[in-house]
């Protein structure tokens, strides 16, 4: 039997003020072919996983908190308890307007790396409006920002 633990996964601290450590693929001890799994925590006033798009479909689960949740063309308020389908290839963002961390659980397939991690680490994320579609209308800006030294 293989455990994924959180209070033994470290993760990874990411510029747009999130926390993010994978419970199936990536540094987890789970490893599967057609789905990968992640526990995620934005920090209060704005953390965030910022504007991107992926191969893969995917779903967010909110367990706890209050965000603003953009998909394609839509922008809609999100609590804890209710998840949210991303389709192949559709531009989405999470951002935490709350004043307490969001905490949401991500899962997509098929497995595999996306390359908005790389890309926000190395501060290449694509500009929402100018590289990418923009965001919808009145949604909290997209983190670009370069990692702090």
């Amino acid at each position: 039997m293989i455990v994924a633990d959180l209070g033994e996964i470290k993760g990874r601290t990411y510029p747009a003020r999130r926390r993010t450590q994978n419970v199936v693929g990536g540094m987890s001890p789970i490893q599967a072919t057609n789905f990968a799994m992640g526990y995620v925590t934005l920090e209060p006033r704005g953390g965030q996983v910022p504007w991107h798009n992926q191969e893969q479909e995917e779903v967010y689960f909110v367990v706890e908190g209050h965000g603003e949740m953009c998909l394609g063309e839509e922008r809609r308020e999100v609590h804890g308890g209710q998840a949210v389908y991303i389709p192949s290839g559709v531009f989405h963002q999470m951002t935490n307007i709350g004043d307490k961390p969001l905490i949401m659980l991500y899962c997509y397939g098929p497995a595999g790396d996306v390359a908005h991690w790389k890309q926000e680490l190395s501060g290449t994320l694509p500009k929402a409006g100018r590289d990418v579609p923009a965001l919808p209308a009145g949604a909290q800006p997209q983190c670009t920002e370069a990692p702090r030294a």
